[in-house]
């Protein structure tokens, strides 16, 4: 299921546009009229992809919040400390945002849009039968529980990546504005992996658009460490 996946099969995501996208935000609500745009294209592309791969298709939902609840998803509390922060749920299949100040600076980048297509790449993951399939996974030490988060943590990155690709150029956006993203990963952590890794992977998934290059389960360890 990990290794081997139908969403590997269908070559790469559809070639569409998102000339909807407005400018970035700089209210709360520009920045849901943002999002909600930003969803329309990723609906429609993985919607195309996953279609096309006989795999099970249903649009993600999503929730604005100030705060999470206490144990929302099995977490062990609704209270955080980042201004602006977006969580994906397995259980309902929900995307929940908290939009702070660092999404409404009105920036010309592409951090939002960006956010938004590597979370939904959870989503992806959970229709594919790749999320389940990870998280029955039982790890015979620490050390190779980590190994599969990052695991999934990478794919999703590269995921986004492929996205982006197919509805790229997005308008008023340039190669710098993907250089910008592509140079953000510069922390090695045993939770995420080492930024050289998940620059790899990014890099891999916007050069080809395909999802079969996000096959980070079939990689050796060096390659998601």
């Amino acid at each position: 299921m990990l290794v081997k996946n139908a969403l590997y099969q269908a070559g790469p995501l559809p070639t569409t546009t998102c000339n909807g996208l407005p400018a970035e935000p700089m209210t709360p609500a520009e920045a849901r009229t943002y999002i909600n745009e930003a969803l329309l294209c990723l609906e429609n592309t993985w919607g195309q992809h996953l279609k096309k791969a006989g795999l099970p298709y249903e649009p993600v939902k999503v929730q604005y919040v100030t705060r999470l609840p206490k144990n929302y998803c099995g977490s062990e509390d609704g209270e955080t400390i980042q201004p602006s922060e977006l969580w994906y749920c397995d259980w309902d299949r929900t995307l929940s945002f908290k939009i702070g100040k660092y999404w409404l600076l009105g920036l010309p980048n592409l951090d939002l849009f960006n956010t938004t297509a590597v979370t939904y790449g959870y989503h992806v993951q959970k229709q594919a039968g790749l999320y389940d399939a990870a998280e029955d996974l039982r790890a015979g030490s620490k050390a190779e529980h980590l190994e599969q988060r990052r695991r999934k943590y990478q794919q999703i990155e590269c995921l986004g990546a492929a996205f982006m690709k197919s509805v790229w150029p997005l308008p008023g956006k340039t190669a710098r504005d993907w250089e910008r993203v592509e140079s953000s990963f510069y922390s090695d952590t045993a939770k995420y992996g080492k930024a050289a890794n998940i620059k790899r992977w990014v890099k891999a998934g916007f050069r080809t658009a395909d999802p079969a290059a996000c096959n980070t389960w079939a990689a050796p360890s060096s390659r998601v460490s």
